[in-house]
């Protein structure tokens, strides 16, 4: 599931979808670059990130690290709009590797000038295609900024990439997603309550009547919103989840 979505074509502001190079640090920390087309198929989702997350006195914007139950480890942002984003690639069951800062675009402007990007994310899916995502707030994007996102949406085109340029999400939506992270770490499934959440909500009931059904709520809830969070269990994440919220089983991850 992923949301405030908008997909850019190649566009006229940017360069032909040839000529890119990418260079990006392996997991082992060795650094390469080689023509796009030689690096359809490296594995971005476990690259390390091309760029550090400065942190200063007086910063204005907010950078750290998610915690991320599709990997298993850190990810890092550069903002909340990012951290917002990011949790939602989380969330999404399709997706099964996540990865910031995961390398540079490089290509040369019509008048010769080079050029280079390094978008802010690169998920990977479950069916092995791959997504490039930039975050940015919609009034915060300039000329120079809408020709890079371009370019890389032209990039993305040449090896078959979907490219997502994000600006904020659904408010709503990241309120629940958020509340439904707290118990995203795997030790919030526990047994034998999961199975026995699984069994009151084979069919869909309101949250918190299936919780009481299933035990002490106090005990049970924790267990239900991480069977929610990993998609076990499903609830509507577009409208306020409150007590009365329908629950029904989920396809899971």
């Amino acid at each position: 599931m992923v949301h405030a979505l908008e997909v850019l074509p190649g566009g006229s502001a940017g360069p032909p979808a040839s000529g890119f190079e990418v260079a990006y640090v392996a997991p082992d920390g060795t650094g390469l670059r080689r023509p796009l087309p030689e690096a359809w198929a490296v594995s971005f989702e476990h690259a390390r990130p091309v760029r550090a997350f400065a942190s200063y006195r007086r910063q204005r914007n907010l950078p750290g690290l998610w915690w991320s139950a599709t990997t298993g480890g850190h990810v890092g942002y550069e903002s909340w709009l990012e951290r917002d984003q990011v949790m939602l690639l989380d969330f999404d069951p399709a997706v099964v590797g996540i990865s910031s800062q995961p390398f540079w675009l490089f290509w040369s402007a019509a008048n010769g000038r080079p050029v280079s990007h390094a978008p802010d994310y690169f998920a990977r899916r479950e069916d092995g295609t791959g997504v490039v995502v930039d975050c940015r707030p919609a009034d915060r994007r300039g000329l120079r900024d809408v020709v890079k996102f371009e370019a890389t949406a032209a990039a993305c085109a040449e090896v078959g990439w979907e490219f997502r340029l994000l600006g904020a999400p659904d408010a709503v939506v990241v309120r629940n997603v958020r509340w439904l992270a707290g118990y995203r770490h795997p030790r919030h499934g526990v047994e034998p309550a999961a199975s026995r959440l699984r069994e009151v909500f084979a069919e869909p009931l309101p949250l918190m009547d299936g919780a009481a059904a299933a035990g002490e709520p106090l005990a049970v809830l924790p267990v239900l919103f991480h069977l929610l969070w990993s998609h076990e269990l499903t609830v509507d994440v577009s409208v306020p989840l409150h007590s009365g919220s329908l629950v029904s089983p989920g396809a899971g991850r």
